[in-house]
């Protein structure tokens, strides 16, 4: 017999961010992750209700996933990153609950495009597909399997181009 969660997920508030801070500051090896989402909450690449957390059952965040605006060539795009949850609570279906989450929410507001630098086991699930089937790239050399795109609804066909990330990225 399988122990399922059903995790709560919602739009990050206000007073979520010092927990939001503390797991991307666990789920990762340095503090950029974290100090990145802190700089993008500054930004104009800041959509308000496209950072979502996950909550366990006590109500504590364990997970995060944000959407910020980006390009794909001239056309408004968004960017999925960073993704991160505790590590005592990874493979157990919060962040694919947080993505999918923040995902909808993304498509609900009328947005066509998803790009994501990731794990190309990983966000496949959610629809992405490499970058490179459809013409799009980076100014900067990664894995050609990392770079992904989704177009949200699947029915707009993707732009190729250039990414052009926030300036917070550094990209």
């Amino acid at each position: 017999m399988t122990n399922t969660v059903e995790w709560a997920v919602r739009p990050e508030m206000q007073r979520d961010c010092a927990a939001v801070r503390t797991v991307l500051e666990q789920a990762f090896p340095t503090t950029e992750e974290a100090d990145l989402v802190d700089a993008l909450r500054n930004d104009s690449a800041w959509l308000e209700g496209l950072s979502y957390v996950a909550e366990d059952q006590d109500g504590a965040v364990v997970a995060h996933a944000l959407l910020t605006r980006c390009h794909i060539g001239d056309v408004p795009a968004l960017c999925l990153a960073p993704c991160s949850v505790l590590p005592d609570q990874q493979r157990g279906g919060a962040g694919t609950a947080v993505t999918t989450a923040v995902l909808h929410a993304a498509a609900d507001r009328g947005e066509k495009f998803v790009v994501v630098l990731g794990h190309p086991e990983y966000y496949p699930r959610f629809g992405f597909e490499r970058a490179s089937a459809s013409g799009v790239h980076l100014s900067i050399d990664v894995p050609e399997e990392a770079l992904m795109v989704l177009s949200l609804g699947g029915t707009n066909p993707v732009p190729g181009g250039l990414v052009q990330y926030a300036e917070p990225f550094g990209i």
